[in-house]
């Protein structure tokens, strides 16, 4: 009995060691030229040493160019049109406006409902945005999806009386902030650093989904009359500082990712989308490319740089359990498992990637908080793209506006090829718009 009870205890403490932890961070409103390792201006030597020691993916697209149906497509690993969600979730009035679901469906797939069920402790920390807050009290709890704790901002299910509710105009009272903006970050990473210790042992799975580099930027305490792009980069560069504090707390065995949820507002003149077209936002590239670092010491190559592999944040549903060799959901998925990038190799996509930003335009004049178009000239963009291999077309969903552009040799999107190649811009335009005709 002694000798099967340490064999036991051997085979699940060898379970436990081949299993990664898993770190999620995701950066609100992060751009593809904000990390200085993917060419920004502004020093962030903390994520450039996760680039060292990781890889960095330079064609990493996000689901949306807007945070809340960019959020439903890396927990499901389905485009979030699948799931109503094409704009950022609000009222009830503006979702019904916007034709939106109130809240992500507790029945899709759950990338860390894949994870706790697999024998993972699992957290969310930080924004959510997929459910709750405003109006919308009936919001299923974290749990529903599969973590164990969720400490939320306002717009969750459950937020972090740390971080207080924000005030507004329905609301009978508000809860007083206990944390102020310039220190949420480290708050943040302070309760991912305690969930870590409480589960030592392992293995855990943590979403780190940070509210800035979101506007509005207090980088320090009190009132900061200086100019916005000061405030940004001293908003960055404590970004960088807290994220590089958890890094350094991380065991080895930890898979960390690191990625925006979408592209920048404002752009700065286009310096924070590295010269790329399009915004938060806009389904030009701007705004649904972002930076992606990954970093798994022995197994991710250290100090690689992909300029070719086509990644979706779709990919991390598939990959992600690839990688810590469970069982994804067995609903559909639209995802590739790119566990062989990750691991160093040049790989191709084989499936086209899809979008639909917002619904039925006019709403976002007639009600408050209806999906909002880009405030920076050239960004507004039609409503629904496709990329396949290097091209990208771009429609709206009533079948105007096309325009195609080939993206390994145009990737500013400057000019439109649709009628120069009318073969290809056709069949792509049918694709995408049999695609968005199929959603609910």
């Amino acid at each position: 009995m002694r000798c099967f009870l340490l064999a036991l205890v051997c085979a699940l403490n060898a379970w436990a060691a081949e299993k990664p932890n898993v770190v999620f961070i995701l950066v609100d409103d992060m751009g593809l030229g904000d990390a200085s390792c993917f060419g920004g201006q502004v020093p962030t030597p903390h994520m450039d040493r996760l680039a060292g020691e990781g890889m960095q993916f330079r064609q990493f697209y996000v689901a949306s160019p807007i945070c809340s149906a960019s959020r439903c497509g890396v927990l499901t690993g389905q485009f979030p049109a699948r799931w109503r969600i094409t704009s950022y979730l609000q009222t009830r009035a503006g979702n019904r406006e916007c034709e939106q679901a109130d809240f992500l469906d507790p029945q899709a797939p759950s990338l860390p409902r894949a994870f706790h069920e697999a024998g993972y402790a699992t957290a969310h920390i930080g924004k959510w945005h997929l459910g709750g807050g405003r109006d919308v009290a009936d919001a299923p709890q974290f749990a529903a999806y599969g973590y164990d704790l969720g400490l939320g901002t306002y717009e969750s299910p459950e937020p972090a009386a740390a971080l207080g509710l924000k005030t507004m105009p329905w609301e009978t009272r508000r809860e007083p902030q206990q944390v102020e903006r310039h220190e949420r970050t480290r708050w943040m990473v302070d309760e991912v650093l305690k969930f870590m210790q409480q589960h030592a042992s392992g293995p855990f799975f943590v979403n780190l989904w940070l509210d800035d580099v979101h506007t509005p930027y207090r980088p320090v305490e009190g009132r900061d009359e200086r100019g916005l792009p000061e405030k940004y980069r001293d908003v960055l560069v404590e970004t960088d500082r807290q994220i590089g504090r958890l890094a350094d707390a991380l065991p080895r065995n930890t898979l960390l990712l690191l990625c925006g949820d979408n592209g920048p507002e404002p752009t700065l003149n286009r310096a924070r989308t590295k010269g790329l077209r399009g915004m938060k936002w806009s389904l030009y590239e701007g705004g649904i490319r972002t930076p992606l670092i990954v970093r798994w010491p022995g197994v991710v190559p250290a100090g690689g740089v992909n300029e070719s592999t086509v990644v979706s944040s779709v990919d991390f549903m598939p990959t992600l359990c690839s990688l810590a060799k469970i069982t994804p959901p067995k609903a559909a998925q639209d995802g590739e498992d790119m566990s062989a990038a990750l691991r160093g190799e040049k790989v191709l996509r084989q499936k086209p990637l899809f979008w639909e930003y917002g619904r039925k335009p006019g709403a976002a004049g007639k009600v408050k908080g209806g999906f909002p178009y880009p405030k920076e000239p050239d960004s507004k963009s039609p409503n629904v793209a496709i990329r396949e291999g290097g091209w990208k077309l771009l429609v709206n969903a009533d079948g105007t506006q096309t325009e195609l552009y080939h993206l390994g040799r145009d990737p500013n999107e400057t000019t439109n090829l649709a009628e120069a190649e009318k073969e290809t811009a056709e069949r792509l335009k049918k694709a995408a718009l049999e695609w968005r005709a199929a959603l609910p």
